[in-house]
């Protein structure tokens, strides 16, 4: 049971700053002003996105440029049976497990619109801590790995034109990395990238389109294709684990109630709508390109599918360079992967007087968020290895988040209203996924080891 708080402490345990608005979170349901609110303990906006907003940006999140990899990191280590399988499959537990997080935003007579909130209410403040660490991580990995992909595409760009080794991908990411926080500056919270899903949906149509039209044009010219699984015995075990973190870091962001706290009420209604626009026809063009780039290339798939492409330079560059600006956006709005980060800067340290864009602000933005991408760039240029870590990111952070925590705190919340086979059901998700957790952290462990003892550090790969 968590302690009340005093009047004007924050969800961190800070008292907040003077000057902050004081609208209480308790939200009247019937109430069907749609105004936005902001709450007593953010700095950023909530309840104020229609459904189909949030549905865009979970769709953003799941066709972003990462969907160019999931050829290479999910389908060649499992090959035809196990990745189409297990990409359905990734679906359908995702789409429950989010749905049952879903269902516990309001408890305790509250919205909690942060997952660390909503941990600390059920459980009490170690878990608030522990989940603000998890959730950390997770975004940390995640950023660094949108950081890795824009520099990826800005060399492949550049190889198209000059491909006389100048510009080496740890430059590449460092020029990314500073275009990053250049949009980071002027995009206040979340709920202000109204416009730029609309680009960052046309920069997705753009290189999934150009990929699944060169793939398939490569595939029927190539008509000897192997889908041998590759690697040794051993090898094949443990790339076949982290595969699995690769399935569920697909579909998954690991901060559902962020996402939630900006939506509309009915919160919990709304907020499932999203969730069933994003696993139906928001993961089609995953699919499609993922499919048809293993078809087209087999165990030879490049873990970077506008790699293996052939095609007019033109249309190619158009492809990397529309992967490269819509990463950008998605570091920002994919599945607010940035947003819970610069909404705790902002909310504890952050001044709150004046407009998002008042000088003092922009300038706060500059310096604490400038530094912590700096910090995500740094990282990403010494270790470059993208499959890498979207295994790691899928065993540390986001099998704990979504399938562990999620039906652990549905068990909590609704164990007197549920069957003895409803709660053993649980029960087997929370240890079937916590055993996935470390298997697929020691083997994704294991990858990011053979790559740096087979690259070096700073690898132009």
């Amino acid at each position: 049971m968590s302690r009340r708080r005093p009047p004007g402490e924050r969800g961190d345990g800070a008292a907040a700053a003077p000057g902050r608005s004081t609208c209480k979170m308790n939200i009247d349901m019937d109430n069907s002003d749609d105004k936005a609110l902001i709450s007593e303990d953010t700095a950023h906006q909530i309840s104020a996105d229609p459904w189909y907003q949030v549905g865009f940006v979970l769709t953003t999140g799941v066709n972003s440029a990462y969907v160019l990899g999931y050829s290479g990191s999910v389908m060649v280590p499992l090959g035809w049976i196990g990745g189409t399988c297990g990409l359905i499959l990734a679906a359908a537990i995702s789409l429950y497990a989010n749905a049952l997080l879903a269902r516990l935003h309001e408890i305790g007579g509250k919205r909690h619109i942060r997952y660390r909130d909503l941990a600390g209410h059920i459980y009490g403040r170690k878990m608030y801590s522990l989940t603000w660490a998890l959730q950390y991580v997770n975004l940390f990995m995640i950023n660094t790995g949108f950081i890795i992909l824009a520099g990826q595409a800005l060399k492949a760009t550049y190889v198209l034109f000059r491909d006389d080794g100048v510009l080496k991908l740890p430059y590449c990411i460092a020029l990314s990395g500073f275009v990053c926080a250049l949009f980071a500056f002027g995009i206040p919270y979340l709920s202000a990238l109204r416009i730029w899903l609309g680009f960052s949906t046309f920069f997705s149509l753009i290189y999934i389109t150009i990929a699944f039209v060169l793939s398939l044009r490569d595939g029927i010219t190539t008509p000897a294709k192997d889908y041998t699984i590759p690697g040794s015995h051993s090898a094949r075990i443990f790339t076949t684990i982290g595969a699995v973190a690769n399935l569920v870091f697909a579909y998954n962001t690991g901060m559902l109630p962020e996402i939630q706290a900006t939506i509309r009420p009915p919160v919990v209604k709304n907020m499932e709508k999203a969730l069933w626009f994003q696993f139906t026809v928001g993961s089609l063009p995953l699919y499609a390109v993922t499919f048809m780039g293993y078809w087209a290339y087999g165990s030879s798939t490049s873990s970077y599918l506008l790699n293996s492409v052939k095609g007019p330079v033109w249309v190619k560059a158009m492809a990397n360079l529309s992967a490269f600006l819509q990463t950008v956006i998605a570091l920002h709005s994919n599945q607010i992967f940035a947003s819970p980060m610069y909404e705790f800067l902002d909310t504890k340290y952050g001044s709150g007087h004046g407009g998002p864009f008042a000088i003092h602000n922009v300038m706060f933005r500059v310096g604490v968020r400038g530094g912590y991408l700096t910090v995500n760039t740094l990282v990403a240029a010494m270790l470059p290895f993208l499959g890498d870590f979207m295994s790691l990111t899928g065993a540390l952070s986001t099998f704990p988040l979504t399938f562990v925590l999620a039906n652990h705190m549905y068990l909590m919340v609704k164990r007197h209203k549920l069957s003895t086979l409803q709660i053993s059901w649980h029960w087997l998700n929370v240890a079937g996924f916590s055993l996935l957790s470390i298997a697929a952290a020691v083997a994704a462990l294991r990858l990011i080891m053979v790559d740096s003892r087979t690259y070096h550090l700073f690898a132009d790969l």
